[in-house]
């Protein structure tokens, strides 16, 4: 076991995944939550949220002891020799920025109790210029002052495969201001670096860009072949055929060139937002500007998702049956946040539409945060008596879905794809109506 001792600050997603994985990589980690509860369940080695793989790791640690769970800052403050934080940063209630109240929190309750060196590791995401006033909190006010060092190390984690991403990403970022803390941080992730996962150092208002900049890019590539999407809507072409011609192109690439009902969670829509209102805060926000149509693209697919449905009844819901397949924003989650499914089910429900839907494993939080709809415990009864499925996440099980098993169980055979997954062909042969963003 490593002599370093780690604590985790925060143990929603991030957290409870670093925690996790730094306890299986052979350190001592102590992590603290202030919901009581929370840390309860957890030291039970019980996840609050669906990750595949997670759980186990969780409970292994726990079990070996190499993983605890407090309420307590002091405890962490004497246990650590780095701390990471790991807190979230949601998008303010009716702003675009960011809300890192939860980061500068968790400094001024940590701070105060440092006595001796140690290294404060940033891994939530932050507007620049967060981390620099961080590090002045961190020396102002803790006792052991400037042998204090603060770490920018943002992460890069994607919900469905979030342990693989943390045991070996594809990079490693540190923003530092000082070898002391560049030898820290890279001792603190030394069994990630030995297999070779590239390192790079940088000064901390690069590597805060870094995971916004990543966000923005990625979003960009998505509403693009989306806005492709709508062009061959218009002209009769095919959006599948023209991201596979194109990502014969060296310089574009095929990665999320796939064009659907767009990206939704808890990270990519209030990521490039923030980064749009840090920008106009640093009066450059025209070099941004391309991404409030980027974030508008992605919002009219889900607009014409249930246009596509609506033609397909004749121009209206009223009193009409839809299926939703899926809830959670992508598969392999239970995340419900900014989920395009559930939009589009929400959307249908109020313009009148008699909505069930039903996911593999995000039903408790979907019926929670929309009881207005309503719910199934399978494919076959969401779809039962519906006028059309919309198939919205990508689960594998709605992908493998048999046609013929559901025609016997559906009003009318009508599909719309939202996430151009299943074979056009299979499902019209079975003599059902098929319908997909950006498709004839």
């Amino acid at each position: 076991m490593s002599d370093y001792r780690i604590t985790v600050i925060g143990t929603g997603y991030l957290g409870a995944t670093q925690a996790a994985c730094m306890a299986h990589l052979g350190f001592a980690v102590l992590a603290l939550d202030v919901d009581t509860t929370k840390v309860e369940r957890l030291s039970r080695g019980e996840l609050p949220f669906y990750e595949p793989g997670l759980e186990e790791l969780l409970r292994t640690a726990v079990e070996s002891g190499s993983l605890r769970f407090t309420s307590s800052w002091q405890e962490i403050a004497h246990f650590g020799d780095v701390h990471l934080i790991c807190v979230g940063t949601p998008q303010k209630k009716d702003e675009n920025a960011a809300d890192v109240s939860y980061v500068h929190a968790a400094v001024a309750s940590l701070a105060p109790l440092l006595t001796r060196p140690c290294t404060v590791v940033g891994k939530s995401t932050v507007p620049v210029g967060t981390a620099e006033r961080l590090a002045a909190t961190l020396v102002g006010t803790a006792p052991a002052g400037v042998d204090v060092d603060l770490v920018w190390n943002p992460e890069f984690l994607r919900e469905g495969f979030a342990v693989e991403d943390t045991l070996r990403p594809d990079r490693i970022v540190f923003g530092v201001s000082s070898s002391r803390a560049e030898a820290a941080a890279r001792a603190a992730f030394a069994p990630i670096i030995a297999t070779g996962t590239p390192v790079v150092i940088t000064d901390l208002a690069t590597a805060q860009l870094v995971k916004v900049a990543a966000n923005a890019f990625l979003a960009t590539k998505i509403s693009f072949i989306n806005a492709m999407a709508e062009v061959c809507e218009a002209t009769g072409a095919d959006v599948t055929l023209l991201s596979q011609a194109l990502s014969h192109d060296a310089r574009i690439g095929g990665r999320f060139l796939h064009a659907g009902l767009g990206f939704g969670g808890g990270c990519l829509p209030k990521d490039i937002r923030a980064f749009m209102a840090r920008a106009e805060e640093l009066g450059i926000d025209q070099a941004l500007s391309f991404l409030t149509e980027v974030d508008a693209i992605n919002l009219r697919r889900r607009a014409r998702m249930a246009d596509l449905a609506r033609e397909l009844l004749d121009g209206s819901f009223i009193s009409r049956k839809v299926a939703v397949l899926g809830a959670a924003f992508k598969p392999d989650s239970d995340d419900i946040r900014d989920s395009p499914a559930l939009d589009v089910a929400a959307a249908i429900a109020k313009a009148g539409g008699h909505v069930t839907v039903y996911d593999p494993v995000a039903m408790l939080n979907a019926r929670r945060d929309y009881p207005q709809l309503n719910y199934a415990d399978t494919t076959i009864e969401a779809s039962r008596d519906a006028d059309v499925v919309l198939h919205l996440t990508e689960w594998r099980e709605f992908r493998e879905m048999d046609p013929a098993v559901l025609s016997a169980v559906v009003a009318q055979r009508n599909i719309v794809d939202g996430r151009n997954a299943l074979d056009p062909e299979v499902w019209r042969t079975a003599g059902w109506t098929y319908r997909a963003l950006g498709r004839p």
